[in-house]
């Protein structure tokens, strides 16, 4: 595809190369921002009131007033998108985020000054399938970090910022030790949190476990799993998970707004469970996801692959 996509940046649609931010522009010099990011499934959007819910809930914990409604975001959310989506190839899918800064930085103001006026951008970028498709032949190596998780009292996780320096931190460290590698930070007592982006899981006996929600951003795609699991008759419970609990897994997975549900392979270089890829609970829970939105989330990956 040779079309150049667009991108809604205060009041205007422009070509993306086009779509700027000031120098002076409290996200860009502060991380003053926050965000959100759902996607495609067959070029139709996936849950987008669930994940505006997530964004607004965000600028009320920031305190950023985005000057405009969550419908009126929405409708122009799926202007951008259907003006991107001659972009985006047949059997290809789409992210769609929305970002909304303070605004620019007031001259001789303190650390909270801002222009009255808001920055919001709404983009498109392809998700990349092909570079990602041997998670889904050979599971995802993870890696626990040193670099622990930013704790609630210090900032929010629940709150989907611009500050990302501690998931990045944790993300070199990790691919330091294996350039595959996805980090799963722990929290500040040694439990399993999240990682970039991602959610995770562990499978025992046959119900599957996932962190505490006070402690992690609550994923889309991760309250996908825990409603598909309870339709299931899979037991799923939200608490407190050690490294003990993944070394001793049965399977573990991980979920995202991209990968939706994709195997771990192993733990801190540990084997998990079996080695079989994916476990049954896994495939059981990728085919309830798969038929959720119509497509076959892993073979759009796998494809690749051939």
């Amino acid at each position: 595809m040779t079309q150049e996509r667009v991108a809604y940046v205060n009041g205007e649609i422009v070509p993306e190369s086009q779509a700027t931010v000031s120098i002076s522009d409290r996200g860009f010099i502060l991380g003053d921002a926050v965000f959100d990011t759902t996607r495609t499934f067959g070029h139709e959007i996936f849950r987008l009131e669930e994940h505006l819910d997530r964004l607004y809930e965000s600028l009320r914990w920031m305190r950023i007033d985005p000057q405009m409604t969550k419908e009126t975001m929405s409708d122009l959310t799926m202007e951008v998108l259907e003006r991107n989506l001659p972009t985006v190839d047949e059997h290809d899918d789409t992210w769609v985020t929305q970002r909304v800064t303070r605004g620019l930085r007031v001259a001789g103001g303190d650390i909270q000054s801002a222009a009255d006026r808001p920055t919001v951008i709404i983009e498109c970028f392809p998700i990349p399938f092909k570079e990602r498709a041997h998670y889904y032949r050979d599971g995802m190596p993870v890696i626990t970090p040193s670099v622990r998780r930013t704790p609630p009292d210090a900032a929010s996780p629940r709150a989907k910022t611009h500050n990302y320096i501690n998931l990045i931190q944790a993300d070199m460290e990790a691919r330091s030790q294996d350039p595959n590698a996805y980090a799963i930070l722990l929290d500040m007592n040694g439990n399993l949190c999240e990682g970039n982006g991602s959610n995770i899981f562990v499978v025992k006996d046959g119900a599957i476990r996932t962190p505490k929600s006070q402690f992690v951003l609550g994923g889309i795609s991760r309250l996908t799993t825990l409603d598909l699991a309870h339709e299931l008759g899979i037991e799923a419970t939200e608490e407190d998970i050690d490294v003990f609990d993944a070394y001793t897994a049965d399977e573990i997975f991980v979920t995202s707004t991209s990968l939706c549900i994709c195997p771990v392979s192993t733990f801190n270089g540990a084997s998990v469970g079996d080695g079989g890829m994916p476990g049954p609970v896994t495939d059981r829970l990728q085919k309830a996801y798969s038929g959720l939105v119509g497509i076959d989330t892993v073979a759009q990956y796998t494809r690749w692959l051939e």
